[in-house]
């Protein structure tokens, strides 16, 4: 069985305030392109199945451009590909919080082909393509519930789908960092990949193996709260059940420039200036169109305050976002004594603090991975 791994869509995604001649976001449109190249992909490949490990929207109300886009493409999808199952869950970004709500997700059901599991944890068996399929939306993982994670006897394919952030040690050495807060954690031990044909993860937005058998798809655009993060290509995988190789499908997508961080201690505000000069200038193609970040560290405000920012203004202006991440120094104090002494920089001390101040009270919670999602967090805000 040829299984097309879909993943984190999250259609009307909108940033950086920048609309097309149309009027809309250009990074909502950014996404529904890589969408349309995600569909015609997919049509292309002809497998034998589709899975969407959830946060198809990224927001419970999406817009209506996103929900009428969203519904042409799954119906083009479901008529070019007469026969094949298409199979989608909820993940937390297109879940809402009040079941009286409803989930904009139910609206494909309208669609011949496609199924959606919402709420509940719920396999579906699928005789066209004698397979059976444990879905696990957000929701089902996130209320407190114990949920039996166990494979269909009898089924000549058993797939697992799940939206969440996955627990065990292969994972904390291959998931970098927090693509996306508010995912349940599911222990890989309660998953027993070996027991699966498939297992289809979404919720971290780069492509990742956790068994040969088990992967996150990925995001097919760069969505997360830290997309400087994500540096590999986008897409979508191919998974082959039969001779058990993923293949990933790349997706065309907006070019992503994080420049080489700059440590300015000790440099004048000049040296700084062709330093950041130098530096974007040596993109490839240049910057225009594109999302450019440049960190320079141990800045202090004054030597921010006397650069170019006529030329910082141009920058902006070119590439759709241009952002420069000035993070001050380290702070020093002296002792009494008059001896030089480091002040902890706050990612100390939140680490300090998590690993040893900060007593857990759920036996479920994973220190090192508090601690890791708490740098994270630190990271993003340009404190640390």
């Amino acid at each position: 069985m040829r299984i097309a791994h879909w993943a984190d869509l999250h259609l009307g995604f909108r940033a950086y305030h920048r609309v097309t001649q149309r009027g809309a976001n250009v990074r909502e449109a950014d996404i529904a392109d890589a969408f349309r190249q995600t569909v015609a992909r997919t049509i292309e490949l002809r497998p034998d199945l589709v899975l969407v490990a959830g946060d198809v929207f990224h927001t419970v109300r999406p817009s209506n451009t996103a929900i009428a886009e969203a519904f042409r493409q799954f119906s083009s999808l479901s008529e070019r590909l007469p026969g094949v199952p298409v199979v989608m869950i909820a993940g937390n970004h297109d879940s809402p919080r009040s079941a009286d709500t409803g989930n904009i997700l139910h609206l494909f059901r309208e669609i011949e082909g496609v199924r959606v599991v919402a709420d509940e944890c719920r396999a579906l068996h699928l005789p066209d393509v004698n397979a059976s399929i444990l879905c696990l939306p957000h929701v089902s993982l996130s209320g407190g519930e114990e949920t039996r994670i166990e494979p269909e006897p009898g089924a000549r394919h058993n797939l697992l789908m799940l939206h969440g952030t996955v627990g065990g040690d292969v994972a904390e050495r291959k998931l970098r960092y927090v693509s996306e807060y508010g995912g349940a954690i599911v222990p890989d031990t309660d998953i027993g990949p070996d027991r699966w044909d498939y297992v289809a993860l979404g919720h971290y937005h780069i492509c990742t193996d956790l068994a040969p058998n088990m992967w996150y798809a990925g995001g097919i655009e760069r969505t997360s709260t830290n997309i400087w993060m994500e540096k590999e290509e986008k897409g979508f995988l191919l998974y082959d059940t039969d001779a058990g190789t993923a293949e990933f499908q790349p997706v065309r997508t907006r070019a992503m420039v994080d420049l080489p961080r700059l440590d300015a201690r000790g440099l004048s505000p000049a040296e700084v200036d062709d330093a950041i000069y130098a530096a974007v200038s040596r993109v490839p193609e240049g910057i225009r169109g594109k999302m450019v970040r440049m960190v320079v560290g141990d800045v202090s405000r004054a030597v921010v305050r006397e650069l170019n920012h006529r030329r910082i203004r141009e920058w902006k202006a070119e590439a759709l976002h241009f952002h420069l991440d000035a993070r001050p120094p380290e702070i020093r104090r002296r002792a009494g004594s008059a001896a030089p002494v480091r002040r902890q920089t706050l990612q100390e001390q939140v680490s300090a603090f998590l690993r040893t101040d900060w007593q857990l009270r759920d036996d479920r919670l994973q220190k090192d991975r508090l601690v890791e999602m708490g740098m994270d967090y630190v990271d993003r805000t340009g404190e640390g």
